[in-house]
This record gives structure tokens, sequence and C-alpha cells, in this order.
């Protein structure tokens, strides 16, 4: 049974009642998505499977920021330095938020999803790996079947929807781990799976000249990887080092929902 203790009642009854879109555009309800994929058997396991967008088709040295908020009693904070350094500096940025963190911070995200430079998207209802099967990363149980893995994608798609009024297009999940049956499920929910080809911050426990060496190693098209939900870690000086030499160096920097995606194995993505 999934676990929906930082998703209200009345979000997980609503999954009773949305609609998603199969690849001809018509309507599947939730059992539907379940049934599809019940027999379905996974050969894939990691942070990058075939269907996950690994980089940006970047319109030269371009680079997609990205920022994990995953909730729990550690990680449910707000590293406001560093979101201070995205706005003095203008920096566009995509934040992945998780139920377990909205739990604690819905007048935050609405803040968030006010500001136009940054764009919301979805990182599980209850952070946890996207599995069909029950597979765990990091000592963190994966969702169990096709059915949980929808759940654990549209219940956060829900509550977001109800806390800023957008539905978002993009999901992460908790770890960052993946089949590519459950990367199926979430695309039937209209998400479309982001992993990364760059890990910013390793789960913000980097050292400040860590994360600044590895930005400063990028060519451009990269997904970066961050966390702005652990104040106490590096993460900030790291961009406030490295960001503005990348800017005199030509990079620029972009949204998710700015360019199209490459999606794992190359292939263009939407």
């Amino acid at each position: 049974m999934i676990r929906l203790s930082t998703v209200s009642a009345l979000v997980f009854l609503s999954i009773l009642h949305f609609f998603s879109f199969s690849g001809e555009g018509a309507p599947l309800p939730p059992e539907e998505i379940a049934g599809k994929y019940r027999n379905a058997s996974p050969v894939q396991w990691g942070e990058h499977v075939s269907g996950t967008a690994s980089r940006i088709a970047a319109r030269g040295k371009e680079i997609a920021l990205t920022f994990d908020a995953c909730g729990g009693k550690k990680g449910s904070a707000v590293d406001r330095d560093l979101l201070d350094f995205l706005r003095q500096e203008r920096i566009p940025a995509t934040l992945f938020l998780s139920g377990r963190w909205l739990a604690k911070n819905r007048e935050t995200a609405r803040e968030l999803a006010a500001d136009p430079l940054f764009e919301l998207a979805n990182h599980g209802a209850e952070h946890r790996p996207l599995s069909v099967t029950g597979r765990s990363a990091y000592g963190i149980p994966g969702t169990e079947s096709a059915s949980g893995a929808a759940r654990e994608v549209e219940a956060n798609a829900r509550l977001l929807e109800e806390i800023t009024g957008k539905r978002p297009r993009y999901f992460r999940s908790g770890t960052n781990h993946y089949d590519e049956v459950a990367v199926r499920v979430a695309a039937e929910l209209g998400h479309v799976t982001v992993s990364h080809s760059h890990n910013g911050d390793g789960g913000a426990s980097y050292s400040q000249k860590k994360i600044a060496d590895g930005l400063l190693s990028l060519r451009g098209g990269e997904i970066v990887l961050f966390h702005m939900n652990r104040p106490e870690g590096r993460t900030a000086e790291g961009l406030k080092e490295a960001l503005p030499l990348l800017r005199e160096k030509g990079f620029r920097f972009v949204k998710l929902g700015e360019r199209p995606f490459v999606l794992e194995g190359g292939t263009p993505g939407p």
C-alpha cells in the first residue's frame, strides 16, 4: 500500500477522477493505465533508462539548472540564500518539489510559482524511486506496481496544481531512479521524466570547490541536478563562484520548458 502521509486525503481521492492521454491522444483513466502495464516486465533500472531526458537540445552554450526539494525530517528546509542568488543574478531554473516538502512549504511554493524566473516540476508524492516491482535505491523502497507508480506521480501533480494553479509537465523521482516501464506510466500521465547529465552537488554533500569545478567543466546541453532544501550544504556557495564565470565564457541558463530534450539513447524528445 502506498503511504500518503504528506498528501491530503482530498488530493488522493481526486486521483480517482483524473484523466491522462495515450500516445494517440485518447483519455485513459488510472485503472486502465495500471492494467495496461500490469504484466510488463522491466529490464532496466537506474538513473538513466530508456525514455528519460538527460540533456537539452541546446542552442550553443546553454545549461539547464534543476533543483530538487526532497522533504522529510531532514530535508524540508528552504535554501533562501540560493534562491536569493538566482533572483539577484536573474538565473532561471526548474524546481522539482516533492509532496513531503510541499506539506511544510505551501506558501513558499506559491511564491515560487508566481516568479517567472522559476518553473515548478513534480518530485513525487512520497519521494520514492519509480518502479513497477518495488525496487529500492539508497535504502528507500520504490513504488511496488504500475498502480503505485501512477499514484506517486499523479498525487503530487494534483497537489502542485491545487497549490499553484498549474499542472506540472516534468517529473523526477525520489533518488532519481526508475525502470523503463514506470517511465512509460509517467508519460501516460503527461509527464516527461527528467534525469540529469551532471550531478551538481551530490545531494548537497559536495564541497564548494567540487561544485564549482564541476560546473566549470560543462560544455553546454547539460541538465544539472542540485538541491534547494539543504541550506547547510555548500550548493549556494558553489553556484556563486561558478555561474558568473560561466557567463563570462558566454554560457546561458534556461528552464527545461525552453528547449527540446534529448532522451536516453540520443533520441530527440518533446
